[in-house]
């Protein structure tokens, strides 16, 4: 009977706690849902002149529809809050050095970089600068980002995890969103002259000309001066340095890793315009994809506004915006003119040597004399902990950095009054070509290759942002600036900034290389171009379409996944693979094999011979480089031979062909020995885990890893807060970029006029929420390269917001 009654209350026990477990659950699931943004029925706003209708399609994008534009701003930002407010809470904390309020003390590290630039200060007074009527439609926007915040059943999941609050949004912090941008595409630039100026501390000057070449055989600039008619290339010179060939990490029985065994180039973005010259319509084709970090949800949210114009019509605006940001399309058409931006790596920062003087003690030597930095001790609030004091010190060039026992004076475009305005949104106006060139010349925001197009046919570039105006010649200016070497003092003049209007083919591309080969590309400077071969595949793929094109066939040429770039590094590993290098040696042949049989001159999943083609490029740099790369990382862990040059595979190239013994590192016989060294570390890299060489395909290793930040936090919740793990074809230099968590991060082409034809793709959907019906929407797609409409489909969804009164 004893054992009977204690079993039942074993079972009544079990059961109960069962009752507890799905309660729980459910009470999750019923928070979670909580915080779903709103779709559907009316709501009152405060402040608005009429009704606005937001109308969502399937994919959740929505065409926000108002009588005002202000009313739109509005709408523009219930929207972003409602469906991305913690990811603007990372943009804006990002820039501010304020993440580890979020994330404890982890985010210290990240949250000290930050703070050294003091941009939210800057915000503070850039905001004092904004013209009463870009201010007045940010407020606008801020409006509707807090009351979009609030009209949540539940704060965003994010907090719930985290155990945070959300904070309400400033204008200023739109403002810090756009320093967000800043700190994405220029802050690497410090470690690029960290980098260069070891390179130059550590070898003679003829070897230095060597190992930085200005240009590559691959550029093909918008002047039409391809590599071949740029300055031919430098002699090698009679001697190595001292660290060529060292190389790190070949301690017998260590784990061999390629330094690119997770490198995807990081430097990404194509853009390009057909004239109506060669289009079909006779109107422009502009067509954009933005190459960044990717994670959930997608950095961009895809939407349509509508509003009329002060000609008593209605504009119609498509693209893609920047939650957060000031409420503009980043890229997109306006219905007259389309545009589109690359990452212009231009010079945009100076390192500039500070000489220090014991009999001056707390003083710094700068170009124009001694001076003492100005302190100004940042707190940085900590989850969990006490605050920190972080003290940054101010000269009149920016905040002092220590690197490698040395001080210098980070003198960056990002600092400077002009590195933030609304001026943006003029584009929204724009009428043409000419306008739209003379309207980005004085946008605040880091400078971008700018592509436009209009519905009469005609297409242009210059730069978009804030340039410096040099009198240090561009060469010069990418290394550390020593003491009585002048940086620049002003901004360029806008009626100075290079332009190309019309080219006589029809066509223009950009993707982060070179732009220039003559007049003009000082005024630039080279701020980590790329090597160049993804933007002369990109050409001649354009040129290839001849003339009638339409927007399908232009929007392929971004997916264009021939690998040029590395077949030649191919052919080099079998040239080294001969008979006599086979000889004992299995896995060797092996490798020729699979170089051979498991090749389709494409980076596509199914590959091993592209993986092992690259892989061989990537071992030839550790045998070369691996030396420097440990000692710059030992000075600054995001430093390399990497940061300071992209062109180290037309140096390594060089060698190859000529096979100077001067420049033979010690170790090897002859050439042909470090190229059979290479292959053996690419097959103890792949093997190392008792892995078949002959499943090392590139999808296994370009496997898509794009999740919400909150799962890196949290690995347990990656399962819902994830990608699906696709076999990605594409790699760095050729047009379809595609990496674990960077490459494509939208796809866009439209004819200005014509948006009803445009042509969109993006990865992770319009939400970031697991249970909207947008999260992952059109992700497969994107996967897949299947392109979907650029506007937005059949209303499924319709939220009103009314007039409060």
């Amino acid at each position: 009977m004893q054992a009977r009654r204690w079993k039942s209350w074993t079972l009544r026990a079990l059961a109960g706690l069962l009752v507890l477990v799905v309660l729980a659950l459910a009470a999750a699931w019923l928070t979670l849902r909580a915080s779903l943004a709103q779709l559907e029925g009316e709501r009152r706003a405060p402040g608005l002149d009429g009704p606005v209708t937001i109308a969502r399609d399937a994919a959740g994008v929505p065409l926000i529809s108002g009588s005002s534009r202000a009313d739109v701003a509005y709408a523009t930002g219930f929207v972003h809050a409602q469906e991305r407010f913690f990811q603007m809470d990372l943009l804006r904390r990002t820039a501010a050095g304020e993440l580890a309020e979020l994330f404890g003390p982890r985010a210290l590290p990240l949250d000290r970089a930050r703070r050294l630039h003091r941009f939210r200060a800057r915000a503070d007074a850039a905001l004092a600068r904004l013209d009463a009527k870009e201010r007045a439609l940010l407020e606008r926007y801020v409006a509707g980002v807090n009351d979009g915040l609030g009209a949540l059943r539940a704060r965003p999941f994010e907090y719930l995890l985290t155990g945070t609050e959300a904070r309400p949004w400033r204008a200023a912090d739109s403002l810090l969103v756009v320093w967000a941008m800043y700190i994405d595409l220029q802050d690497s630039q410090a470690e690029r002259e960290l980098a260069r100026g070891w390179l130059r501390a550590h070898s003679t000057p003829q070897q230095l000309a060597f190992l930085l070449p200005e240009t590559s055989r691959w550029d093909h600039t918008l002047d039409d001066m391809p590599g071949a008619a740029a300055p031919g290339p430098v002699p090698i010179p009679a001697t190595a340095p001292a660290w060529w060939g060292a190389a790190a990490g070949m301690a017998a029985g260590q784990a061999q890793r390629l330094a690119g065994a997770d490198f995807v180039d990081a430097v990404g973005s194509n853009n390009y315009a057909v004239a109506g010259s060669r289009s079909a319509s006779g109107a422009a084709i502009v067509s954009d994809d933005m190459h960044l970090g990717l994670q959930l949800p997608n950095i961009w949210y895809r939407l349509a506004l509508r509003f009329p114009d002060p000609q008593g019509g209605q504009r119609r605006l498509a693209g893609v915006s920047l939650p957060g940001a000031p409420p503009s399309i980043i890229v997109g058409s306006n219905g007259q003119v389309a545009w589109a931006f690359t990452n212009s790596y231009a010079d945009l920062l100076d390192l500039v040597v500070l000489g220090r003087d014991p009999s001056r003690p707390g003083q710094l030597r700068l170009p124009g004399g001694w001076e003492t930095p100005t302190t100004h001790v940042e707190l940085i609030a900590v989850k969990g902990a006490a605050p920190e004091r972080f003290p940054v010190r101010e000269t009149s060039l920016g905040p002092v950095r220590e690197a490698g026992g040395r001080a210098y004076a980070v003198h960056w475009i990002a600092h400077d009054p002009a590195a933030v305005n609304l001026r943006h949104l003029a584009l929204e106006r724009a009428a043409s070509v000419e306008e739209a060139l003379a309207l980005a010349n004085v946008d605040g925001i880091p400078a971008q290759n700018f592509v436009a197009g209009d519905a009469a046919g005609n297409i242009g570039w210059t730069i978009a942002g804030p340039l410096p105006q040099r009198s240090t010649p561009a060469p010069a200016a990418s290394f550390p600036l020593e003491a009585g070497v002048p940086t620049w003092s002003a901004l360029l003049p806008p009626q100075r900034y290079p332009r190309v209007l019309n080219p006589g083919d029809g066509q223009l591309s950009t993707a982060n290389s070179r732009q220039l080969m003559g007049a003009g590309a000082g005024l630039i400077g080279d701020g980590g171009f790329d090597i160049g071969a993804r933007n002369r595949q990109l050409a001649d793929g354009l040129r290839a379409l001849g003339t009638g094109v339409g927007v399908a066939r232009a929007f392929d040429v971004a997916l264009d996944d021939r690998a040029l770039f590395i077949a030649p590094w191919r052919g080099r590993a079998l040239a080294a693979l001969d008979q006599a290098a086979l000889a004992g040696h299995p896995q060797r042949a092996e490798f020729r094999r699979l170089l051979e049989r498991s090749w389709d001159g494409r980076a596509s999943v199914d590959s091993v011979g592209y993986r092992l083609a690259r892989g061989y490029m990537w071992a030839l740099h550790d045998l070369l480089y691996g030396g420097a790369r440990a000692a710059q990382q030992a000075e600054d862990p995001k430093s390399g031979p990497v940061a300071g040059t992209s062109r180290w595979p037309e140096v390594v190239a060089r060698l190859l062909d000529a096979r100077p013994a001067a420049w033979l590192p010690p170790a090897y016989a002859d050439w042909r020995a470090l190229e059979l060294a290479a292959v053996d570390r690419v097959i103890a890299e792949l093997t190392q885990d008792g892995q078949a060489l002959a499943g090392a395909s590139w999808g296994r290793r370009n496997t898509a890893a794009i999740a919400h930040p909150v799962s890196i936090a949290v690995p347990a919740l990656k399962r819902f807060l994830g990608a699906p793990a696709d076999q990605l074809p594409g790699d760095a230099h050729m047009p379809r970029v595609a990496g674990p968590s960077f490459g494509q991060s939208q796809r866009l082409t439209v004819s200005p006029g014509r948006e009803e034809e445009g042509l969109y793709n993006m990865p992770g959907g319009q939400s970031g929420h697991p249970l909207s019906p947008f999260f992952l929407a059109g992700h497969a797609e994107w996967a897949a390269g299947r392109p979907v409409p650029l506007l937005p489909g059949h209303a499924r969804h319709t939220l009103r917001l009314l007039p409060a009164r």
